[in-house]
């Protein structure tokens, strides 16, 4: 890899970084617009607007899709959409927006292990992981504070359907764009949270306007926005790069919710995390050691660049 194409792929590194950080502040606008929006509502609708966005850019590629990409894409969406389901319903009872942002990010641990239903065969990284989550999980379960209630178990089965979904989507980008994989599985979260609002959200559309800023902001900036640097990104940088970065996304939304939300964590919650964190890593330490060598390479190169 030549001096451009590390300074190409390091850029590409900086937007993934930006992203995870757009993608927390994500955690932070949902949580005040479902402050006045039911929570099905507010998904449907940023959901449902996403898709028609994200499909008007994609248009050309949608017409190219047959129907097997269609079905591959719809599977990928309808289990995004339950997922989603059980994520905004935590969201909106829960406490502790940051300690929720940690129980859903134990997915990206399942996904090795939920890769053996299709004959993958995790390295030994995902069995020394398990620990390190297990005890995050008994820190958090142990403090005073915490217990595994409603909201803990909306976060931990949302970690779990989307570790699901990470497998299947990944065999359907083998073969589907990601922008009009993105599209297609936006479309079907906001179809099915928008069936679960009828049946089971009375409408109420009477929000103050500060309501509706929250929504556009989760709409355009935590969603649209996310969602197209994302795939920009992740076109020109190695997957291992994007694997290591993009799990920096619940330290973020803890730190804002901190900040914003005046949300504070004892001791014990912090290790907890801090465990979890532990756990995401050593999942990940080949995908690190090659992001570690590729950032090496690169300063290496520039300069060897300046000096000459």
């Amino acid at each position: 890899m030549n001096a451009r194409q590390n300074s190409s792929a390091f850029q590409a590194d900086l937007l993934l970084l930006l992203v995870t950080i757009v993608a927390s502040t994500g955690w932070i606008f949902s949580r005040e617009a479902v402050a006045g929006l039911p929570p099905l509502t507010f998904m449907a609708l940023r959901f449902g607007g996403a898709s028609l966005i994200l499909g008007a850019l994609s248009y050309p590629s949608l017409k190219k899709l047959t129907a097997k990409q269609w079905r591959a894409a719809s599977q990928v969406g309808g289990l995004f959409g339950i997922s989603m389901i059980f994520w905004v319903l935590g969201l909106k009872l829960t406490s502790h927006v940051g300690i929720g942002a940690f129980l859903t990010s134990l997915g990206l641990l399942l996904v090795p292990l939920i890769s053996r239903l299709f004959g993958e065969r995790p390295g030994p990284y995902v069995y020394f992981a398990l620990p390190f989550a297990m005890a995050g999980l008994a820190c958090l379960s142990l403090d005073g504070e915490f217990h595994i209630g409603i909201p803990e178990l909306c976060f931990l089965t949302s970690a779990l359907i989307m570790s699901l979904m990470f497998v299947l989507n990944s065999r359907a980008a083998t073969h589907i764009s990601a922008m009009p994989l993105t599209a297609i599985q936006l479309f079907w979260t906001g179809i099915i949270t928008g069936l679960c609002a009828v049946f089971f959200e009375p409408p109420a559309f009477q929000q103050p306007a500060a309501i509706w800023g929250w929504f556009a902001a989760s709409l355009f900036i935590a969603t649209c926005l996310r969602f197209v640097w994302q795939t920009h990104a992740m076109g020109k940088t190695l997957p291992s790069h994007s694997a290591i970065i993009m799990i920096l996304e619940p330290v973020w939304a803890a730190v804002l919710a901190t900040l914003w939300l005046g949300e504070r964590m004892s001791g014990l919650q912090l290790a907890g995390c801090g465990l979890i964190f532990t756990a995401m890593l050593v999942n990940r330490w080949p995908a690190l050691q090659q992001s570690i060598k590729g950032c090496l390479l690169y300063t290496s190169d520039a300069a060897d660049e300046r000096s000459s």
